[in-house]
């Protein structure tokens, strides 16, 4: 079937075959479907959807494109997690790790910013000399002497998805659901997992920024994932404001180094990151609840094997192996800090954290398109979060920039991410809902 007929029959709401899928997929690995191809296909997915059929086999398709990983003779279960994205969320630096320390392999591919969202990364690209494409054999040494490795797709690995993944970025295309579940989980599938669990984003800053259509997702992604023999369970976690207090790449390792040695925790990222853990402890049998799993991680973290774990994995993939111990002689800093006040005091009672995202990219710290280069050292700090009071002498943020002239965009798009009022609103829980895509 021609790459077009494809594009035209999903454009005008059939169903596509799982051959047909299979055929413009393989199409898309070897160069007979175009960029301009592609992001159409993208944006007919993005307008029809697919049913669950289309999404296992096109979820198939994107796995198989390239090597299936497998792994054998180890001590224990192959885990990962996989967040759908939101500002601030740097939970993987501090999760693999923590899994690892309680006796799971943990091989977690990540992806690079999405849109407004931060990405796992171009934040570990701010480590010096760590490698987030290591080669294949690199890749499984380091899981199986370390625990765990956090890298990026390589040539061999669902090479289908990462030319689908940057063109989605740059075409208003990332929040097709069908899109994000074949994407994820045919990463997973080729990583050969024995379990997985997904932290679906939900609010302004996700997304899926309402209730349904997290739970739409999470339910697809659990029912995909069961659908290729993975078992999968899916939180959905609220992203109404920033994970932690920093949002731009090197800030946020900084902000997981200090989480790991106990510097400082934010409470509402602990709470995400034990959840994850228990879940994936549970799910790899290691734990026999997720309450027990969420204890054994809190003990990995709080005895400090899980930044042990963490410093060992940096120094095998090429970073320096102290950086756990001197984290300001690595990560880059920007000259500036310029703070930024509301213009008259309150309490903050709605945060738009998707503007919070923006304001990164336009530091420099995201893409505008797919071939921009980051600037790892800039973002923000000190975000006030809902229900906290700000004014004359307590900012917004604090914008890390090269100059005071580049922080005046990024400033007004931080005053237009906060609503203030003279009373601090309810806070709902930061792990909203458990989901296993079953009803």
């Amino acid at each position: 079937m021609l790459p077009q007929e494809v594009i035209r029959a999903k454009r005008d709401g059939q169903t596509l075959s799982a051959e047909a899928i299979a055929e413009f997929i393989a199409g898309l690995t070897g160069g007979a479907v175009g960029e301009g191809q592609a992001a159409a296909f993208a944006m007919a997915v993005f307008f029809q959807g697919m049913d669950a059929d289309e999404r296992a086999a096109l979820t198939r398709a994107m796995a198989d494109s390239g090597t299936v990983l497998r792994w054998d003779g180890l001590d224990g279960p192959v885990l990962d997690k996989h967040s759908t994205g939101g500002v601030g969320d740097r939970i993987s630096l501090m999760l693999a790790p923590i899994v690892a320390a309680c006796g799971g392999y943990v091989p977690m591919i990540s992806g690079r910013g999405l849109g407004h969202t931060g990405g796992t990364l171009d934040k570990l690209d701010s480590i010096p000399g760590y490698r987030t494409n290591p080669d294949l054999k690199t890749f499984q040494r380091v899981v199986r002497e370390v625990g765990c490795a956090v890298i990026g797709q390589t040539d061999d690995l669902a090479p289908a998805d990462r030319r689908l993944y940057a063109i989605r970025d740059v075409t208003a295309t990332v929040e097709s659901a069908a899109l994000i579940t074949a994407s994820i989980l045919s990463k997973k599938l080729a990583a050969g997992l024995d379990g997985l669990v997904m932290d679906v984003k939900c609010g302004s800053g996700a997304f899926m920024d309402d209730l349904s259509k997290a739970r739409n997702l999470a339910d697809a992604l659990a029912e995909t994932a069961r659908a290729a023999g993975l078992p999968t369970v899916a939180l959905i976690t609220d992203m109404n404001q920033v994970l932690g207090r920093t949002a731009g790449n090197a800030l946020e390792v900084a902000d997981a180094v200090a989480f790991l040695t106990g510097a400082e925790r934010e409470p509402r990222s602990l709470e995400v990151t034990l959840a994850l853990a228990g879940e994936m402890l549970a799910q790899g049998k290691i734990a026999e609840t997720p309450d027990i799993g969420r204890d054994m991680a809190r003990a990995a973290l709080e005895d400090g094997r899980a930044a042990e774990v963490f410093g060992r994995m940096v120094a095998a993939l090429g970073g320096p192996a102290d950086l756990m111990d001197r984290p300001e002689a690595h990560l880059e800093t920007a000259p500036a800090a310029v703070p930024v006040y509301a213009e008259a005091p309150g309490i903050v009672a709605r945060i738009d954290a998707r503007r919070l995202g923006v304001a990164v990219i336009e530091l420099g710290g995201g893409r505008r398109q797919a071939s921009d280069r980051i600037d790892h050292a800039v973002g923000l700090t000190e975000i006030a979060g809902i229900g906290e009071a700000v004014g004359p002498d307590v900012p917004l943020a604090v914008i890390h920039c090269r100059d005071a002239a580049a922080a005046e965009p990024a400033a007004a798009s931080i005053r237009a991410a906060y609503t203030l009022g003279d009373a601090a609103p309810e806070v709902g829980p930061v792990v909203i809902e458990r989901r296993t895509g079953e009803g």
